[in-house]
């Protein structure tokens, strides 16, 4: 049920390679657009509020005022995407034919053009990416878009773009003092107990594939990591925690946002780290992730509706963050 569910909400998208990795995403508040009375002359920029402003109207449609003059219509007009666009379902129907590419204005980075827009972010700051491999393949996402609406939950990588070019920069210290915060009761540091019949299993499994992780977590930081037979985890050493905290200082925003996305799907910090650093491949991961769920899922079987749909969740939100962690370094082909 829970899949012909999923088929028929993604019907529209035809392409069977963003299909089977965008099926599962789904993010939950709606909005509107209308246009921006605020807005120069020439412009042709979009600005999105929320559904409750200007309750008096209630459709899905962007009003476009044109650019005055066509000779400055490729400098001047932009498409600045809503806030809801960060969290938000079916933001408006298709206003553009063509999706391209180009370097910035200043050299430093590339854009998304959509027709003779200029692609922005949700504060109309300019989605300008560092390399041409992610421009290429946010201009992807777009392309896909159906002409009854534009969908940001297919779209992971020009969320966490977004987030990388509008949140890290003013929360970096936040987002460093809450994956810290969190560190001491990461996944991998809890262990069941051993002598108990009820998981001796899980016990012996974790044995199998987590401490090899823990060992590389050791050679790369050079401090060994505690595991606690406790729900709640333990202390780790200071050591460890200053080493991993000083990582988390030296990345950049794309790194950071990926690094945080990952943690907080794999509610790991670690596993997160594996990836971010070349140790865990994206199915690697998600089975550490899911290590103790599958054991139980073996024995009393799957909930269809509830386990597929969190596993196809899980791969999505992972897979795009690995990818944009990928994409966004400018040594990611040599």
């Amino acid at each position: 049920m829970a899949a012909s569910l999923l088929n028929k909400a993604l019907k529209p998208i035809k392409h069977p390679n963003f299909l089977s990795a965008l099926r599962s995403l789904n993010f939950s508040s709606i909005a509107t657009a209308h246009g921006n009375p605020s807005d120069g002359p020439s412009s042709s920029s979009f600005t999105f509020d929320n559904a409750n402003n200007n309750k008096e109207k209630d459709d899905n449609s962007i009003y476009i005022k044109p650019p005055t003059s066509n000779a400055s219509t490729e400098k001047t007009t932009s498409v600045t995407m809503p806030m809801s666009f960060m969290t938000g379902s079916i933001v408006g129907k298709r206003f553009y034919e063509k999706v391209t590419t180009r370097e910035s204005d200043d050299g430093v980075g590339w854009t998304v053009m959509l027709d003779y827009r200029t692609l922005k972010t949700p504060s109309k700051r300019p989605l300008k990416l560092p390399t041409l491999a992610l421009a290429k393949a946010i201009a992807a996402e777009w392309e896909y878009q159906q002409t009854d609406g534009i969908r940001p939950f297919t779209m992971p990588l020009m969320k966490l773009a977004c987030t990388a070019l509008e949140r890290v920069p003013l929360t970096r210290t936040k987002i460093i003092e809450h994956l810290m915060k969190k560190f001491d009761q990461d996944l991998v540091f809890c262990r069941a107990p051993e002598d108990n019949t009820l998981t001796a299993g899980v016990h012996a499994r974790q044995v199998e594939k987590v401490d090899p992780l823990l060992s590389w977590l050791n050679s790369e930081f050079g401090f060994q990591p505690i595991v606690y037979s406790s729900f709640f985890g333990g202390k780790q050493g200071e050591g460890l925690s200053k080493a991993v905290e000083n990582l988390l200082k030296k990345t950049d925003d794309c790194e950071l946002a990926a690094i945080d996305a990952l943690a907080a799907a794999a509610h790991s910090l670690v596993i997160s780290l594996g990836i971010f650093r070349g140790k865990l491949q994206i199915e690697e991961a998600i089975e550490l992730i899911r290590l103790e769920e599958d054991l139980q899922v073996d024995k009393w079987g799957l909930v269809e509706g509830g386990h597929d749909v969190d596993i196809a969740d899980l791969k999505v939100q992972i897979s795009s963050a690995t990818v944009f962690l990928g994409l966004s370094r400018k040594n990611f082909f040599h």
